[in-house]
C-alpha cells in the first residue's frame, strides 16, 4: 500500500504522534506516552493507516530474514515453486503435523485444568483418542511414503509420540505441555500452539513466560484474530500487576484494530476497558466503555451481566464510589433488565476479577 495518503494529508501533530508510533513498535515508548498515541490512533484513520504499514513493512523484513519460508509463501501464492514441489510439500507437512500435536496438547491442557474449562482460542477441544489415531495414521502414512525427512523433520520421532511415548506420561498436563512443545518444535511460527503454551505457563504462575509467549504472538502474528488473543491476555497480566496504563494501550488495539468489530467474540476487550477505568476511579471513561459494549454487542449482555457477577473487583470498585452504581444505571439500563440473567454460554472467559 502507498503511504502518500497518510503523509499528504497529515499535519504536524500527526506527525508527532507518527513518531510515537513508530517508537511504540520499537518498545521505545513509556507507558504515558503509548496510552497518548494509542489514544489518538482511536480517533485518526491516517494513523491507524500509518500504524498498519509500519507494522507490515516490519513483517515483511521478517520474512525476508528467513528466505525459505519466504520463497515458498510466494510459491504457495502464486503456483510457481522456486524451491521445489517437495520443499513446499514438506513445509505443509510439517504444518498439519504440527496442527496436530497442538489440537492434542490443548485437549490434555484444557482436561488437566478443568474438564469443564471454557474455550481460550473460540473452538471446543477435539476428541483425545479420535485425534491421536488420525495423528498416528498421518505420520504412518508419511513415513511409509518415503517421507521420513519432510520439511527437514524426524519423523520417526514423531511416530514414537503416537507409537507409546505420550502413552508412559502419567500427567495429562504434562501430556498437554509436550504436545505443545512438540508443535512448537517442528514449526515455531505456529501461533496457536504457542498461545497455549503462554496460557498453560500462566496457570502455573510462571508469568514472564506467560508474558513473553503473549508478547511474541502479539508483535510478529499472522493471524489477526491470534494477535488479538494474545493483546487480550497479555494485558490481563499486565492488569494484574496493576500496570493500567500497558493493559489499556492492550485493550485499545483490539478495539481500534477493528477487530472487536469484526469478530463479536472480542467483546470483552470493552467490558476489560470499562473494568480496568472503574478500578483507576475514572467514572467517565468506566461509563463510555460500558455504554459502547451494549451498544457495539447488544446480542452479549447476559454475558457481561456474568462477567459482572464474577468480577468482585469491579463490583466492590463502583460500590466504593459515590453515585457510580447509580449512574451505571442509568447509563446501561439493559444490565439490569429482566433479560440480562447470567448464562452458562461461553465466552473468551479473558475478564479481570
Amino acid at each position: 500500500m502507498s503511504t502518500h495518503s497518510w503523509d499528504e494529508s497529515t499535519g504536524e501533530v500527526c506527525e508527532t504522534f507518527q513518531v510515537d508510533l513508530s517508537c511504540l513498535l520499537d518498545h521505545e515508548l513509556d507507558p504515558h506516552a503509548a496510552g497518548r498515541a494509542v489514544m489518538h490512533m482511536e480517533a485518526c484513520s491516517a494513523c491507524r493507516e500509518f500504524f498498519e504499514d509500519t507494522r507490515s513493512q516490519i513483517r515483511l523484513h521478517r520474512d525476508i530474514a528467513d528466505p525459505d519460508r519466504l520463497f515458498a509463501r510466494v510459491a504457495m501464492l502464486t503456483g510457481s515453486a522456486p524451491v521445489g514441489v517437495d520443499a513446499i510439500e514438506g513445509i505443509d507437512l510439517v504444518h498439519r503435523l504440527a496442527t496436530i500435536f497442538y489440537q492434542l496438547g490443548k485437549a490434555y491442557v484444557l482436561a488437566a485444568i478443568d474438564p469443564g474449562y471454557r474455550e481460550r482460542v473460540f473452538e471446543a477441544a477435539v476428541p483425545v483418542g479420535s485425534t491421536q489415531v488420525h495423528g498416528r495414521g498421518f505420520v504412518d502414512g508419511v513415513v511409509m511414503n518415503g517421507k521420513d525427512t519432510a520439511g527437514g523433520l524426524d519423523w520417526n520421532r514423531a511416530r514414537s509420540m503416537f507409537n507409546g511415548r505420550l502413552e508412559r506420561i502419567e500427567s495429562p498436563l504434562e501430556k498437554g505441555r509436550r504436545l505443545l512443545e512438540e508443535a512448537i518444535g517442528a514449526d515455531p511460527s505456529h501461533e496457536e500452539a504457542q498461545l497455549y503454551l503462554a496460557f498453560l505457563h500462566a496457570h502455573e504462575g510462571r508469568m514472564l513466560l506467560a508474558a513473553e509467549e503473549y508478547r511474541r504472538v502479539f508483535e510478529t502474528g499472522v493471524d489477526e484474530v491470534n494477535r488479538g488473543h494474545a493483546a487480550i491476555q497479555l494485558g490481563r497480566l499486565h492488569s494484574a500487576e496493576k500496570m493500567y496504563d500497558k493493559a489499556i494501550a492492550l485493550w485499545r488495539w483490539v478495539t481500534t484494530s477493528g477487530l472487536a468489530d469484526a469478530d463479536d467474540r472480542f467483546f470483552v476487550a470493552r467490558f476489560n476497558l470499562g473494568m480496568v477505568y472503574a478500578l483507576m476511579r475514572n467514572r467517565r471513561r468506566s461509563l463510555d466503555y460500558f455504554r459502547e459494549l451494549f451498544d457495539r454487542h447488544p446480542s452479549r449482555v447476559g454475558e457481561v451481566a456474568d462477567l459482572f457477577r464474577r468480577s468482585s473487583g469491579l463490583r466492590e470498585s463502583i460500590d466504593s464510589q459515590t453515585g457510580f452504581a447509580e449512574a451505571l444505571l442509568r447509563t446501561c439500563p439493559e444490565l439490569f433488565a429482566p433479560a440480562a440473567i447470567p448464562t452458562s454460554q461461553e465466552s473468551d472467559g479473558f475478564e479481570e476479577d
